[in-house]
């Protein structure tokens, strides 16, 4: 590099700039030989592997516990996110409104060990703060959370909630709002915008709206912080109404469901890692909320009874010869299955009728 470099001395203003003019229209050669680097198998010049098909918009994630559920939203991003430019020189992918619903996280919070989360235990005790604690303005610091819920807009929108649901337990006006119309003119505004509470069943939920989020940095914080809230909210009824409710599901609509491609490596460690064991261990326990389906035959007929979970009350029978036919009409009626689930019944559905061609007994498995 140095032998390429060349130096001259300007005696004036005049002479400096006619130099530089110079050297401007001199073209040099390359300094160096160029390296050439093959792209990976499988990878494009975005650095994701080629996406699957999917739907761009709306999608529903379950999970027992953050950690869990965090791993289930990589993937879904990982595999089927619009991968975009981010105006600053990189990538990201994304889905737009992703609902995650975390549906058992314990009260003290649930690290995996070894923790593969993006925080720790520590780091989240001192997020929660800037959740549910007031905080005064600092130069340098736009705004937190905490400030936003409890003074931006005069009243105290976290008491207000707690007061609310004392007088009127079911009510459907819990609300919180963290935008303010300024934001508009300003940058910085908050990805956190909307939170409303709702009880039903004795059960208290939270749900959260965010109009951007990084879900593989920041979501899982934003999740713990959001729950500490939905905890201490649900404490607060008790202690003051003398209400003893159930903690509820915390719910996140993402708007924009994103992941840096800083991150990608990170995120395909994750999943090639921890996906496959959570989902092998949720199909051990068959837990679809639609409930159970209990096949079996009668002379050249199908029948399949539709069950509750828990109490096994028959509340729908189909009858058929046909197993494509009382497939669809069992998704028909019930367009949440869980994909497993369906997947298991085609296949029961299709043993009943081989059973029934052959004269054989069919028992379901």
């Amino acid at each position: 590099l140095r032998r390429e470099l060349s130096v001259a001395e300007a005696d004036s203003i005049t002479q400096a700039v006619s130099l530089v003019k110079s050297y401007g229209l001199n073209t040099q050669g390359p300094w160096g030989t160029p390296l050439e680097f093959a792209m990976a198998d499988g990878v494009g010049e975005s650095g994701c592997a080629p996406l699957k098909p999917g739907p761009r918009y709306g999608h529903r994630i379950e999970g027992r516990t953050i950690a869990e559920t965090w791993v289930k939203i990589i993937h879904r991003i990982k595999t089927t996110g619009t991968i975009r430019p981010t105006g600053y020189d990189g990538y990201w992918q994304e889905l737009i409104d992703l609902m995650a619903v975390v549906t058992a996280e314990p009260p003290e919070f649930y690290f995996p060990e070894p923790n593969y989360l993006p925080c720790d235990r520590e780091f989240i005790q001192d997020y929660i703060h800037q959740i549910l604690d007031d905080a005064p303005v600092q130069e340098g610091v736009k705004y937190t959370y905490g400030q936003r819920l409890r003074s931006w807009f005069g009243p105290d929108q976290i008491e207000q909630v707690i007061t609310k649901l004392i007088g009127e337990i079911d009510a459907a006006s819990a609300v919180m709002s963290l935008w303010d119309v300024k934001d508009h003119d300003k940058g910085g505004s908050p990805c956190l915008n909307h939170i409303w509470l709702r009880v039903v069943d004795n059960e208290l939920s939270l749900t959260a709206t965010l109009r951007s989020n990084d879900m593989f940095s920041a979501w899982p914080a934003n999740a713990f912080g959001l729950r500490a809230l939905q905890q201490y909210i649900k404490d607060q009824i008790a202690k003051r109404g003398g209400i003893q409710l159930k903690m509820g599901p915390l719910i996140t609509v993402s708007q924009s469901a994103h992941i840096y491609d800083d991150c990608y490596d990170y995120a395909n460690r994750i999943i090639q890692n921890h996906y496959q064991k959570i989902i092998n261990s949720e199909q051990k326990q068959y837990a679809d909320p639609i409930g159970n389906f209990l096949i079996e035959t009668e002379n050249t007929d199908i029948i399949v009874k539709h069950t509750t979970t828990g109490s096994g009350e028959v509340i729908a029978k189909y009858y058929g010869k046909n197993p494509m036919s009382l497939a669809r009409e069992i998704c028909r009626d019930n367009p949440s299955i869980q994909p497993s689930h369906a997947v298991y019944l085609g296949i029961e559905l299709e043993k009943a009728w081989i059973a029934i061609k052959e004269y054989k007994i069919y028992q379901q498995l």
